[in-house]
């Protein structure tokens, strides 16, 4: 299960917080790019996670909150969902969730829920919650439809603005994490591809 990662990483997180993304969900939209430049990745301990509202609640670990916004709990897949807000697979944790995931006992799936570490940190009052914005698109790919779903909506959005979205070579590049010299380099690697030709337009407008 999820959980089972940070007993994996417990080396790896060491003393420091850490951050878990799910690989089949995408974000997009808003203003993502400073999304870690403010209060959202911010954590003075406790964890944080990110609701998103949904049409299908059943499908995903349902939070249910008090007449505060506060987060009450989180029920995997319900039968009958208590809200329409449904926990993304973007996780963030202070260094207490590998001590937490061990004290996990599998579930009937034989394996250690993440809503099962959420709601430990939810019964010590140290659970936060960010709603996303409805400016922020969020897909679960974890269904051939929904994947579907996300290629079309993606397909649409970079045929309309001319860009490829989630270009890990742009992103770096304007970010600083590489320079031009090694842009230069990586689009020799795609000579012909329709991928490579992007990187060169964005390499002449520089």
């Amino acid at each position: 299960g999820l959980a089972e990662a940070f007993i994996i990483g417990e080396k790896f997180i060491d003393n420091d917080p850490c951050c878990l993304i799910l690989g089949d969900n995408i974000f997009h939209g808003g203003n993502l790019q400073s999304f870690d430049k403010n209060d959202n990745f911010h954590l003075d301990g406790g964890a944080k996670i990110f609701a998103h509202s949904v049409s299908d609640p059943n499908r995903y670990g349902v939070i249910e909150f008090d007449k505060d916004l506060k987060v009450l709990s989180i029920e995997e897949k319900p039968r009958f969902p208590k809200s329409s807000y449904a926990v993304t697979g973007l996780y963030l944790y202070d260094n207490n969730v590998v001590n937490y995931a061990k004290s996990l006992k599998p579930s009937m799936r034989n394996e250690l829920e993440i809503t099962d570490l959420n709601n430990i940190y939810i019964q010590n009052n140290t659970m936060e919650v960010n709603i996303l914005g409805e400016d922020i698109q969020w897909f679960d790919t974890g269904t051939h439809d929904s994947l579907l779903e996300a290629s079309s909506f993606i397909k649409a959005i970079q045929k309309r603005k001319g860009k490829i979205d989630f270009c890990p070579d742009e992103i770096s590049f304007r970010m600083g994490h590489i320079n031009r010299k090694q842009l230069i380099k990586n689009i020799s690697s795609y000579k012909g591809s329709e991928y490579g030709k992007y990187l060169k337009k964005l390499l002449d407008e520089y």
